[in-house]
C-alpha cells in the first residue's frame, strides 16, 4: 500500500527485455539505506517487487500484464522515474490509498501555468473516467492528486510547486502518457453498487454524486 507522495526522482539505468516481460534497473540512491530484496516499490504509480540489489541499483520485474496496463514498458536508461516505497502501519497517510495497481493510462492534453502552479487535463477512456469523481482522488504516475473537474473523456488536476519540483510532472509535455489508478475506495463502493442497482442501469460519477457519494 501506498500514499501517492513521491519520495524521490530517480534514474533508470536499464531496461532488459525478456519475452513479453521486462527487467527495469533503477538507481534508488539513499533510499536502498532501508530496501532489501522483496520491497515493495512504486515506480511511476506502479507497484514492484524488488529482485536484486548491486549498490544503489535495484532491478524490478515488470509482468506482461502492468506494461499492457501501464507506461513502464516506454522507460529507456536515464529515463526519470516517481519513487514510493510501501507505507509503514505507523506512517502518517498524508496522500490517499494507493494500491500501485494501475488502471489504464491518460494522455496529458492541456498544462496552463498559473504563477508557480499548473493546471493539467487529461484525456481517458471513458470506462477509466467513469471511476473517478469530481474533488475525488487520483494517482497520475503515482502522484496523489485531487480532480478538479471532469467530463465524460478528460479530467483535469492542479499541481502545487512542490510537487512539479519533486515528480515527473514538472517536465511533462503535451501528449505525454501517464498511469492513472483511481480511487480505491470509489472503485469499491462502485462494485456494491453495480451489484444492488437493477442491471439495465449504469453506475456513472454523476448517479454517484446523487447517491451522496
Amino acid at each position: 500500500m501506498f500514499t501517492g507522495l513521491i519520495e524521490a526522482l530517480c534514474i533508470a539505468r536499464s531496461v532488459r527485455q525478456s519475452g513479453e516481460t521486462m527487467v527495469l534497473a533503477v538507481d534508488l540512491g539513499k533510499l536502498t539505506e532501508d530496501c532489501k530484496v522483496g520491497d515493495s516499490i512504486a515506480i511511476n504509480g506502479a507497484c514492484l517487487t524488488i529482485t536484486r540489489l548491486q549498490g544503489t541499483v535495484a532491478d524490478f520485474d515488470v509482468s506482461r500484464e502492468t506494461l499492457e496496463k501501464s507506461t513502464l514498458g516506454k522507460c529507456t536508461p536515464s529515463s526519470q522515474v516517481n519513487v514510493e516505497r510501501a507505507v509503514k502501519a505507523n506512517d502518517r497517510l498524508g496522500g490517499h490509498f494507493v494500491s500501485g495497481h494501475i488502471d489504464g493510462t491518460a494522455k496529458i492534453t492541456s498544462i496552463k501555468k498559473q504563477g508557480n502552479f499548473a493546471e493539467m487535463k487529461f484525456a481517458a477512456d471513458p470506462e477509466l473516467i467513469d471511476k473517478m469523481i469530481a474533488k475525488g482522488s487520483v494517482a497520475v504516475d503515482g502522484i496523489s492528486l485531487t480532480i478538479a473537474d471532469m467530463d465524460k473523456n478528460s479530467f483535469s488536476v492542479a499541481v502545487i510547486p512542490e510537487t512539479l519540483k519533486k515528480t515527473t510532472l514538472g517536465n511533462a509535455k503535451i501528449e505525454d502518457k501517464v498511469n492513472i489508478e483511481t480511487d480505491l475506495i470509489v472503485k469499491t463502493i462502485k462494485k456494491h453498487l453495480d451489484n444492488i442497482l437493477p442491471t439495465q442501469e449504469t453506475l456513472t460519477a454523476e448517479k454517484l454524486k446523487q447517491l451522496g457519494f
